[in-house]
């Protein structure tokens, strides 16, 4: 953006305490001996009173001043760090020494992990945009292509020329539904129908789609799931966090190989335990978080297809989150482990009993 970078800070002579209130009563304290020390001489000079006061003033100020310059410089860099990521420079940061212990220390690295967080997710949201800007025009461009060629008679209507279009759509449908649960992400503003769930009847109702989907590539998806497992909550959600997860177990197997979904409920049988693994290459540990942020995606792998628009994990750990639940990637010798935690009961406030269904909006469980 052509502005220049904050320069790093100069030494602070009292920037090694951990408390700027410390820092402040430090420098008055000296500030006061420094003008004691200053009278005291000027009068053994034999300097007029009238004459010394100003004088130890204006030394005492001088110094107050040059000596205050390392508090203030890091707020200063923070100040112009800001109007430039509101113009879009998310690249700035605020330089500081690294003995600068205190509360403005501590403040400037904040600022600093935010401008960090702000650049990444900036520089997801245009790789989204692109992403999504090229797979909304494959399929718009084949779906043009076939309905030109039907309405000039060089293609016919038949049923495999209707089924190639009718997988068009349902592509732009998923990418259009992706888009809505983000926008849904952003403003925390859906709502749950809550109800008492079976998890071995969800996850055989999940599966099933996926299979169908998947069948050209020639994975099994092997079910553990007890017939007793039962949780509360929305269906559709809960359906949309498992098929997002099994998908993206799928989509980096390689083919003819399964993908393990299994649950239990934990010792106390207040959660639900829910494991999707695929078994291949594991995760880093360094990167098990950032794969659930909005516009990540994984690296290309075997798999049905790999890529996509980066929403798919972000959008299912909102959806755990909004049922009081987690996602994350843990250990496991076999593979790649997704586990899933659901509470058997929402954690939804002034309970005094639920319905079988009944709407309750995102804004009080979404833990943001």
């Amino acid at each position: 953006m052509g502005r220049p970078r904050p320069a790093e800070a100069a030494g602070r002579p009292i920037g090694v305490f951990s408390s700027l209130r410390a820092e402040l009563g430090v420098l008055i304290v000296v500030a006061t001996i420094l003008a004691f020390v200053i009278a005291w001489l000027l009068s053994l000079c034999g300097i007029n009173g009238w004459m010394a006061m100003p004088m130890t003033i204006i030394i005492t100020l001088a110094f107050i001043y040059f000596t205050s310059r390392g508090l203030t410089r890091p707020l200063g860099q923070m100040r112009d760090a800001a109007e430039a990521m509101a113009q879009g420079d998310y690249s700035v940061r605020v330089h500081l020494n690294k003995d600068s212990n205190d509360e403005i220390g501590q403040l400037a690295e904040s600022f600093n992990a935010m401008a960090d967080d702000l650049e990444h997710a900036d520089q997801m949201r245009r790789d989204m945009i692109a992403n999504v800007s090229h797979e909304l025009r494959t399929p718009v461009s084949s779906l043009q292509a076939m309905v030109e060629n039907m309405a000039d008679g060089v293609v016919e209507p038949t049923p495999a020329n209707m089924e190639n279009i009718l997988k068009q759509t349902h592509r732009l449908s998923d990418l259009i539904s992706f888009l809505l649960d983000m926008s849904r992400v952003e403003a925390g503003a859906s709502s749950l129908e809550l109800e008492q769930i079976n998890v071995a009847q969800l996850i055989d109702g999940t599966v099933g789609p996926l299979e169908y989907a998947d069948a050209g590539h020639g994975h099994t998806i092997e079910q553990r799931v007890p017939d007793d497992l039962v949780v509360e909550g929305d269906e559709a959600r809960l359906r949309q966090l498992l098929t997002n997860i099994i998908a993206n177990a799928l989509k980096h197997s390689h083919d003819g190989t399964a993908v393990l979904v299994e649950a239990h409920a934990d010792e106390h049988r207040d959660h639900v335990i829910i494991n999707v693994v695929n078994f291949g290459s594991d995760i880093p540990k360094e990167v098990r978080n950032d794969i659930f942020r909005r516009f990540a995606k994984g690296t290309s792998g075997p798999g049905t297809e790999s890529g996509g628009t980066g929403l798919g994990l972000s959008i299912a750990r909102w959806a755990a989150k909004l049922h009081g639940g987690t996602v994350q990637v843990v250990d496991d010798p076999r593979g790649v482990d997704f586990e899933i935690t659901l509470p058997v009961r929402h954690p939804g406030p002034q309970r005094t009993g639920v319905p079988a269904a009944g709407k309750h909006t995102d804004a009080a469980y979404d833990g943001q």
